[in-house]
């Protein structure tokens, strides 16, 4: 009912601009076009300025609004993070007071310099000074954006830490899948060819590193305080590892890995309390339109505790041996190894 009401309201505002405007058109004709013109010219004038209040208004009113329905107030779920909710404010900051001071003197500008009687315009064909003043301090602030821009995404795409647990994350359409290195700490070979039926990565097990990975779909387990890298693989099209409670986004290329880590700060458990949901998850989200399943394309983050994590590592099977159970040993073993896969004891 009250979308309705508001597209009456919208409406019924149209058809009376309309009807002034036809009135403002008849009015002219019988005043004559130029009185009216300058009539109109000093009218548009007060319109502009009013255009300004109201504008910086709702700008205003909207950040109230909105902002707190944002990721913002929660803060960075990653320590990486937080450098890039510090260089986005710092963006904001310097591209708003450029905005706001910029409108203002628009629209001020627009009313103090209307048009009046016995008053001419200056007018200068150029100003070298002018010029290099509103070309140098763009590009120097720009500049030094884009250098804590690159400073930011070359740690994160950098080395990761030599303790860093080591996640492959796999984009098709519509899902995503994750392999763990076992006790080896070491991702098998993978080989496009072999991608059929239940070998659904293409994992090659004549590699003997590829025997003991773990594969799961549509849930990666993580432990909190501990380095995590990905490396990030398609299978058909382009998609884009995002994951926004960690400020963190990769394109994921067939063909040609690429990597980021970082380093979780909060639990699945205690984002539920810190934001207030009980229903809060840790997303991955396909930042690339990658078809029309596109939407559907949501990975889940589990965030635990270093306790938590190995015990749900101990309850894996490695993926050949899901593949091929009548080649599993009756010993154990495996598994066993596996308990301490990817986290050192």
């Amino acid at each position: 009912m009250k979308e309705f009401l508001l597209i009456a309201l919208g409406v019924l505002v149209f058809v009376v601009i309309f009807q002034i405007a036809k009135a403002s058109e008849y009015v002219s004709v019988l005043k004559g076009e130029e009185k009216t013109r300058r009539q109109n010219n000093k009218i548009n004038a007060f319109l502009l300025l009013g255009l300004l209040i109201f504008g910086l208004i709702g700008v205003w009113y909207c950040n109230e609004l909105y902002y707190p329905k944002t990721l913002f107030p929660q803060g960075s779920a990653s320590i990486e993070g937080e450098s890039l909710d510090t260089m986005f404010m710092i963006t904001v900051a310097v591209t708003g007071a450029v905005f706001i001071l910029t409108q203002i003197l628009l629209f001020w500008f627009a009313f103090k310099y209307q048009e009046k009687d016995n008053t001419k315009a200056y007018y200068f064909a150029h100003s070298t000074k002018l010029e290099l003043v509103w070309t140098t301090i763009p590009a120097i602030t720009l500049c030094i954006l884009v250098a804590f821009g690159l400073k930011a995404w070359f740690k994160i795409t950098g080395d990761a830490p030599k303790d860093a647990i080591v996640v492959e994350v796999t984009g098709h359409q519509f899902g995503w899948e994750f392999r763990y290195p076992g006790s080896d700490k070491v991702l098998g070979k993978k080989n496009y060819k072999l991608t059929k039926g239940a070998n659904s990565l293409g994992v090659d097990f004549d590699d003997p590193a590829s025997m003991d990975d773990i594969h799961v779909s549509g849930t990666m387990h993580i432990p909190v305080g501990k380095p995590v890298k990905m490396v990030i693989n398609a299978q058909d099209v382009i998609h884009d590892v995002g994951l926004p409670h960690f400020r963190l986004k990769m394109d994921a290329v067939p063909g040609i890995p690429t990597t980021q880590w970082f380093t979780p700060k909060y639990t699945t458990e205690e984002m539920k309390t810190k934001t207030g949901n009980p229903n809060f998850t840790y997303e991955i989200s396909c930042d690339q339109m990658c078809g029309k399943g596109h939407f559907s394309m949501r990975g889940i983050i589990i965030v635990e505790s270093e306790a938590e994590y190995r015990k749900w590592l101990a309850t894996q099977k490695a993926e050949y041996f899901t593949i091929y159970p009548d080649r599993e040993p009756k010993a154990d073993t495996v598994k066993s190894n596996v308990i301490s896969a990817i986290l050192p004891k």
